[in-house]
């Protein structure tokens, strides 16, 4: 059993027949902050990611490709996959491989434990599968095609023909556990989210569940059944391994006792596998499942889920390379309600990026600064208590209420709503500027003590934002936090007491965090 101490998040392991769209980097920017806020707040963090190597669509991909689906995965990973965790700044602490020979030992030692307990056995089945979602396709699942699958049956998110097929398999006894899945949605309703997806998987068990195939006999890529090498572990049932494999399951039992179990983050499209399939095999295993698994929405382009098949896909560097990581973060996780679909538009990024982070924030950082070196040469003013108003107090009052409610969403996973807290701060700092004027108030000295009490409150705001934004923007946190002097670096801050921040005696010249982006009209 885990001793409950550490915060363990998960992205999906993302298929490497293709490179990364938006969709994928969307789903690492939010494990990802949610991995750095709970660092910043002290908890022991463990955030894992990586990519899926096996299986018929890798195979197929390869062998179109004229390499093998090991060549074919290296050149993907290392161009492709690691590259954008660089471009899109995220924090992980592993990079797992369903490749990785750490995998798949442990994955064969798991299934053995498996056949040895009895819940394996071999059977005939036949079905629709859909290779794109490596899975057999119940009729429910299936819609007519249109245009040149007119005819056919495709599969409802591939909109792809599905393939009818006959195997000798084995299979696993995953109808047994129907009852207890269903106590488990009962006795933990956070167990899977959010609503629209738990409502979605209870339904779905409540039909009852049949048994899973387990191994394929058709093609060789894989990781082979160890008790009959004439059969591939399934594709699903191989990759839901890794979040035990990565930590620690079969070669590190202390590192897997503190770190299981995980909090998994995936898209809502793949959610009834991590919520039905694994929680079961977890059961079968005598494990512990998941602490939560978290179906998020889709992105949207055009009204459709993103999809380099429908030439909807959008590479994440297409916006890195103009508008930067931090607005990237940024947007993405302001913009969409996290669980639910959400639609992308260059002209919404944008705005959000001039109105929201520019003119926002950015602006307002750089007018404190130069205010500060204007007026007071560099040096950090002090408050003087005699002339603190009600409006400071607002301020203070502020900075403390949005770190909590801030760090409240975030243990819901609710990261939208804790970015929209801490603009809060910063719309009220903003305010707080326009109406107490200190450009009007260094033009009298008998003002000054006014101006040291409305400069350091507005600094003290600034300090708070950049431990509590970091998570989301780490550069511009950084540079932020550079030139408040900020004491060590701003990830080292205790995120759930930001207003206790420390900074230095002098302020330091502030390049543009957000600079001003010219679009060009089309």
């Amino acid at each position: 059993m885990s001793a409950g101490s550490a915060f363990y998040i998960t992205t999906p392991i993302f298929y490497v027949n293709d490179v990364p769209h938006i969709g994928h980097a969307y789903t690492e920017v939010a494990a990802d902050v949610l991995a750095r806020w709970h660092r910043q707040a002290g908890d022991d963090t463990w955030f894992l990611t990586g990519t899926d190597e096996h299986g018929q669509k890798i195979l197929r991909t390869a062998t179109a490709n004229g390499v093998t689906p090991k060549e074919w995965a290296d050149k993907l990973v290392a161009e492709a996959w690691q590259p954008l965790l660089e471009t899109i700044d995220i924090s992980n602490d592993d990079f797992i491989r369903t490749t990785d020979e750490r995998h798949e030992v442990n994955v064969q030692l798991f299934l053995q434990r498996l056949y040895d307990a009895g819940y394996i056995y071999t059977g005939e089945y036949e079905g629709y599968y859909c290779v794109g979602c490596e899975e057999y396709k119940q009729l429910s699942d299936l819609v007519d095609g249109t245009g040149q699958y007119e005819g056919q049956l495709v599969c409802a998110i591939h909109s792809k023909p599905v393939e009818l097929l006959k195997e000798r398999n084995y299979f696993f006894r995953m109808s047994d556990f129907t009852q207890r899945l269903l106590d488990l949605y009962e006795e933990r309703p956070d167990f899977v989210q959010p609503e629209s997806v738990r409502n979605e998987i209870v339904s779905f068990v409540r039909r009852g569940l049949t048994d899973l195939s387990i191994s394929r006999q058709t093609f060789d890529w894989g990781i082979k059944v160890p008790w009959d090498e004439s059969h591939v572990v399934y594709v699903w049932f191989d990759a839901l391994l890794n979040y035990a494999t990565a930590a620690g399951y079969g070669s590190d039992e202390e590192k897997f006792a503190r770190l299981w179990p995980a909090t998994h983050i995936v898209g809502k499209d793949i959610a009834r596998f991590h919520a039905v399939i694994w929680p079961a095999m977890l059961m079968a295993a005598g494990l512990e499942v998941p602490k939560q698994v978290y179906g998020h929405g889709w992105l949207l382009v055009g009204g459709e889920k993103m999809s380099k098949s429908k030439l909807t896909g959008i590479a994440p560097e297409q916006i890195t390379d103009t508008f930067g990581s931090d607005a990237f973060r940024y947007y993405f996780m302001r913009a969409i309600s996290f669980g639910q679909d959400g639609s992308f538009s260059w002209e919404d990024l944008s705005a959000r990026y001039q109105a929201e982070l520019a003119n926002g924030f950015g602006n307002l950082a750089s007018r404190v600064i130069a205010m500060v070196n204007r007026y007071f040469d560099g040096a950090v003013p002090a408050a003087v208590e005699a002339s603190v108003t009600d409006a400071e107090l607002a301020i203070r009052d502020t900075e403390r209420r949005v770190t909590a409610a801030a760090d409240e969403a975030i243990s819901r996973l609710a990261v939208h709503e804790a970015l929209a807290r801490i603009w809060e701060l910063v719309d009220e700092l903003n305010g707080y500027i326009t109406v107490q004027e200190p450009w009007g108030l260094a033009k009298d000295p008998a003002n000054a003590d006014r101006l040291a009490t409305v400069l350091s409150t507005a600094l003290r705001g600034l300090g708070t934002l950049a431990v509590l934004l970091s998570p989301v923007v780490p550069e511009a946190a950084a540079k932020l936090w550079t030139a408040l002097a900020g004491a060590g670096t701003v990830q080292e801050q205790s995120i759930r007491t930001a207003y206790e921040w420390q900074g230095g005696d002098r302020v330091q010249p502030l390049e543009a965090l957000f600079p001003r982006i010219e679009v060009e009209a089309s």
